[in-house]
């Protein structure tokens, strides 16, 4: 620790001497007005958001059989994926020409995309004003102050509720001169994003390979972009919908109707009472329910088995991406019968046996109904994640 600084020093004194031992006025106009060739710079803040890399999970993939792989996006320079629809928002608005120099964003928020606009508005010289719920992470209240943005906590309540945080974002960004509310949840540059970056990036690093992907959604922005990338390229990739206690997007799949919101997480940032501009017209092939339960199991195994500390959300996609392997299974079993079983190219199972499944991913906690002999009735085989 000491050496390498006095190395330095050494170095620096060095080519002082050097410098000054040779470079005559002249030289040095010279020197002030060529070009250097740099490689692998990357320009400012806005240059660093996304190509994120893309992580296997080693203990969860051996246990299932599967490949689970995670986009790594607290990389990004603000921390979140939220960092790329940040970006793609003050980008609408300055191309249709509602941003003027020294202007002002406002923006609902329950924290992340709030962050990421504040440090892209630093590095613009915008002012940067967020409404969240005031049920959201102090963690979260004090990053935003520190980069500092006006923060202004308002009581949680129902989107059809006027003073509802995004309703009280837009009236403020309508009451200032010089601002512009980004409207996050409908405003579909926030989905652009997604299908210009993060599929391309997940298309590229699997090689297309891709079987599934899984989201736990609040504006709905990356799922609906990355899905709709991913279909556009291979039609059989499966989108499937994460969704957390106290919201109506797993109803609104199953059943059409969206229903009441019953119930909350300790979740932030995901889960929805609407269906959002942004996830409107989205093709999804699935659905499925996380409880709280299996989202705070799923995180906990993420830091102790795999090194990751990461949220609850993040717990919450990698727990429903087990179920959607339970899911291939079950399906697979029902339409393969007695014969041979390769699902996703990783998992061959010689005969589908239930027994052998529960032995295979014992963790999964496999409950078998009906009889184990030949013929079996197969609809009447489930595998649990919560079990």
């Amino acid at each position: 620790l000491i050496s390498i600084p006095i190395t330095m020093i050494r170095f620096s004194c060095k080519a002082a001497a050097l410098f000054r031992s040779f470079c005559t006025p002249k030289t040095v106009q010279r020197c002030l007005h060529s070009t250097p060739v740099v490689r692998n710079v990357t320009g400012g803040f806005m240059g660093t958001v996304g190509n994120t890399p893309l992580i296997r999970l080693d203990t969860i993939s051996r246990e299932t059989g599967c490949e689970i792989l995670v986009k790594a996006e607290f990389l990004n320079p603000g921390g979140s994926v939220k960092d790329r629809a940040a970006l793609y928002l003050i980008k609408d608005a300055q191309e249709q020409g509602r941003m003027r120099p020294g202007g002002t964003v406002v923006e609902g928020t329950a924290g992340n995309t709030g962050i990421g606009l504040a440090h892209i508005c630093n590095a613009l010289g915008y002012q940067c004003v967020i409404y969240m719920p005031n049920t959201q992470s102090q963690e979260k209240i004090d990053t935003l102050r520190i980069l500092g943005a006006d923060i202004r906590p308002v009581p949680a309540v129902p989107y059809e509720d006027p003073d509802n945080y995004n309703h009280q974002a837009k009236r403020c960004a309508e009451g200032l001169d010089n601002a512009v509310w980004t409207d996050q949840f409908d405003n579909t540059a926030n989905r652009k994003a997604h299908f210009e970056t993060t599929g391309p990036e997940i298309w590229k690093q699997t090689g297309g390979s891709v079987d599934a992907v899984v989201f736990g959604t609040g504006t709905g922005g990356t799922l609906a972009g990355v899905g709709s990338y991913l279909k556009s390229l291979k039609k059989e990739t499966r989108v499937v919908l994460a969704d957390p206690p106290g919201s109506v997007l797993y109803s609104w799949f199953k059943t059409g109707e969206l229903g009441n919101r019953k119930g909350t997480s300790i979740t932030e940032g995901i889960g929805q009472g609407r269906v959002t501009a942004n996830l409107q017209g989205t093709q999804l092939d699935d659905a499925v329910f996380v409880s709280d339960e299996e989202s705070v199991e799923m995180t906990f195994r993420l830091l102790h088995e795999e090194g990751f500390c990461v949220g609850a959300s993040s717990g919450l996609n990698v727990a429903a991406a087990v179920q959607v392997v339970c899911y291939v299974f079950w399906y697979t079993c029902m339409k393969c019968h007695d014969q041979k079983i390769l699902v996703k190219d990783y998992i061959c199972i010689t005969e589908p046996s239930p027994e052998r499944l529960a032995v295979r991913m014992p963790w999964l906690g496999v409950r078998i109904r009906g009889t184990t002999q030949a013929g079996r009735d197969w609809s009447r085989v489930y595998i649990s994640t919560g079990a």
